[in-house]
């Protein structure tokens, strides 16, 4: 086992071969035009030559080329058969140890069992890489902690990738992995998808049997997929949505609206709000970048032009939710076995959140809890005026590592709410979101738009991405 900080060779690793698509990739597994130790040690090289990205916190080569041994030597073929993966190091892996990016949790030892996640996408045949890196217990929009290297942006490496999947998508942004499970509490998928250039899903709370299905705002966080297509997270979806043994149809759905979008058949049409409304103001400034607001406009004239109605949307958002979504998003941490004496043995800003929650106490928790559910009850209605809201996801380019963590704990809160500002709202509403990339800038760094659906709308809003995506290429 080695951490990326470790002396070990980087061989030479057939370039062309991880320069596909995941489901390119899956299909040349099954076809057996490539084996799984092919891929396997060709992503181990690819890691390796990008271990300044700082993606990986652990690489696990050994455990990792000897399971995809075992797949070769197995005759069957699962649905995902010789694809590498990794899991952010928040998420329980057999045999590696799960360090919450904490240095609370430094000397963890290795978990005894997988997580559901891990579970189902192991039986589907996939190998598993390692861990990649996150912020301390995922609470950041930014992949920074002390007891890793921070996680970079490929795009421009004296970036962030984002967070708190910000690891997992640097490492599927520089090619290491065709494509990772994350997961998103208030924008962790979304947000580095869009930080990277990538195509982020967040399903609906409660959709996918692998997360926990509470209908309550204190259930923020849902597991998806971080790809560089709408196709390859529909695929790694369909994975996770679909009970083993069944054919994916959200996948067959999408292609069905793509083949005919390009066939110049009419593709159904949707009514799509277009608005740059943020529930974090008006405590929250928020100033748009040039760049966000380009890649909104041309995302709305490409929809519109691909036969949906685009409309404003003007939703009311009241004065309240950036109070209570801080009350509810930090008392997560009171639900975690923490030492009475963890303040002192933690990041400052994972010691500011436990002590903001430590201090609010349970009444004025449950009072925000209730605010928050009657908020989101108010806004779903709002939306339910039209099919689809389109929002951006960043307000802002990724700022340069180190920039979050330069800030006062109040100051840097602030900052990641109005570089993120309509992400964690739709973790709130439990509605399912797609961050799409539209636009690259002449820095080379990317802007994205977030759609966001209807309750139970997870198919038809990644075959509306996927539409989009073929717009803007075309």
């Amino acid at each position: 086992m080695l951490t990326p900080h470790d002396d070990a060779p980087a061989p030479a690793a057939p370039a062309r071969l991880l320069d596909r698509t995941a489901v390119q990739l899956r299909d040349a597994l099954a076809a057996g035009e490539l084996s799984a130790r092919e891929v396997t040690q060709a992503a181990l090289d690819a890691a390796e030559r990008h271990a300044g990205l700082g993606a990986f916190t652990l690489l696990d080569p050994e455990g990792a080329l000897a399971r995809a041994d075992e797949l070769d030597d197995d005759g069957a073929r699962a649905s995902l058969h010789g694809l590498p993966l990794a899991y952010k190091d928040l998420t329980d892996v057999r045999g590696l140890p799960t360090r919450h990016g904490s240095a609370l949790l430094a000397g963890a030892p290795a978990a005894e069992e997988d997580a559901p996640l891990v579970r189902r996408l192991v039986g589907a045949g996939t190998v598993t890489l390692g861990k990649t890196t996150v912020p301390e217990f995922g609470l950041d929009s930014y992949s920074e902690n002390l007891v890793s290297a921070p996680a970079r942006n490929p795009l421009d490496p004296a970036r962030t990738p984002g967070g708190s999947s910000g690891g997992s998508a640097a490492a599927v942004a520089a090619g290491i992995l065709p494509f990772a499970p994350g997961s998103d509490g208030g924008g962790s998928i979304r947000i580095p998808a869009a930080a990277c250039g990538l195509v982020g899903f967040k399903p609906g709370r409660g959709e996918l049997p692998v997360d926990e299905p509470a209908d309550t705002v204190r259930n923020l966080t849902v597991s998806g997929p971080l790809a560089h297509t709408v196709e390859d997270a529909a695929l790694l979806y369909d994975e996770l949505l679909t009970p083993e043994g069944l054919p994916g149809r959200v996948l067959a759905d999408l292609r069905r609206t793509v083949e005919t979008a390009r066939a110049g058949g009419a593709v159904e049409g949707r009514r799509i709000g277009v608005t740059t409304a943020s529930p974090f103001a008006p405590d929250v400034p928020i100033t748009l970048a040039r760049p966000a607001v380009t890649a909104l406009t041309k995302a709305a004239a490409a929809l519109s032009a691909g036969g949906h109605a685009v409309q404003d949307l003007h939703p009311a958002y009241g004065e309240e939710y950036h109070r209570d979504f801080r009350t509810v998003w930090t008392s997560g941490l009171l639900r975690a076995p923490l030492p009475e004496d963890a303040e002192e043995r933690v990041g400052t800003i994972a010691a500011h959140f436990l002590r903001t929650a430590r201090t609010a106490g349970r009444e004025e928790i449950d009072d925000a809890v209730r605010r928050l559910e009657a908020w989101a009850r108010g806004v779903r209605g709002q939306f339910a005026a039209v099919d689809v809201v389109m929002t951006p996801v960043l307000a802002t380019a990724p700022p340069p590592v180190g920039h979050f963590l330069a800030m006062e704990p109040e100051d840097n809160y602030t900052a990641q709410c109005a570089f993120t500002p309509y992400t964690s709202m739709v973790n709130v509403l439990g509605l399912p979101a797609a961050s799409v990339p539209v636009l690259r800038d002449e820095r080379g760094l990317s802007w994205s738009v977030q759609l966001i659906g209807r309750p139970g709308t997870s198919g038809a809003l990644l075959a509306l991405a996927a539409h989009l995506e073929l717009l803007l290429a075309g």
